[in-house]
């Protein structure tokens, strides 16, 4: 990630944001289960099998619609090339505009399913040579690179190189705060302020102009500078 430019891992940050608030909206909606963090979904999965098939189901589920978001999301961004970043951003917006919407008409679950085929979906956002490089969902990775990159400021090496892992960290608990305090406030509505700010970051996003595309026309990785 250090690699990229200042702008690029702003958006990562805020992108980041938008997703941890959606998460403590489906964490709060579905009483202890996510929809953007997989790994506690898995092991929700997987004590639920031994004793609690109901949550297991659950679990089961938001990690199907997880993937068919990131399957979504990775043909929409090989489609669109070099305007991959925004097009992504507004079907993340559109998916959660969606489970906004079916939140008023259907029984509980679809809407969560939607909001996590959502976030699947975000995290095929920032690309590298056709493979996702800025997870903005999943922080255990991002606070390893976070203390190796904090290692070496300390032994000398690059005294930034830490800022922007820190940044994605604190990007997804501060929206996580503001999708706490929004959901206690207005209940499953508050996802429309996520929908529509993914939108908003869509627009960002397209402010940048074209990057290279992700993949060539015969489908093999290419050179992908954002």
């Amino acid at each position: 990630m250090t690699r990229y430019g200042a702008r690029i891992w702003l958006l990562a940050a805020a992108t980041s944001g938008m997703a941890g608030y959606v998460d403590a909206v489906g964490f709060l909606k579905l009483g202890g289960l996510f929809v953007s963090f997989m790994s506690g979904n898995s092991t929700r999965f997987a004590v639920g099998l031994a004793g609690d098939p109901a949550v297991a189901r659950m679990a089961i589920w938001l990690l199907a619609a997880f993937v068919g978001g990131v399957v979504a999301g990775t043909v929409i961004a090989r489609v669109a090339g070099s305007w991959r970043k925004p097009i992504v951003l507004l079907a993340v917006g559109g998916l959660l505009a969606l489970a906004a919407w079916v939140d008023l008409l259907v029984a509980d679950g679809w809407a969560t399913l939607l909001m996590a085929a959502a976030m699947g979906c975000v995290n095929t956002t920032f690309q590298r040579a056709g493979e996702v490089s800025i997870g903005v969902t999943y922080m255990t990775g991002t606070l390893v690179k976070f203390g190796q990159r904090l290692a070496d400021a300390l032994m000398g090496g690059d005294r930034w190189g830490w800022v922007p892992y820190l940044a994605l960290w604190l990007g997804l608990v501060g929206g996580a705060v503001a999708g706490s305090v929004a959901y206690r406030s207005f209940g499953m509505a508050s996802i429309w302020g996520a929908a529509s700010f993914a939108v908003a970051l869509a627009l960002l996003a397209l402010s940048f102009g074209p990057v290279e595309p992700s993949y060539v026309a015969s489908g093999r990785a290419g050179r992908n500078v954002q």
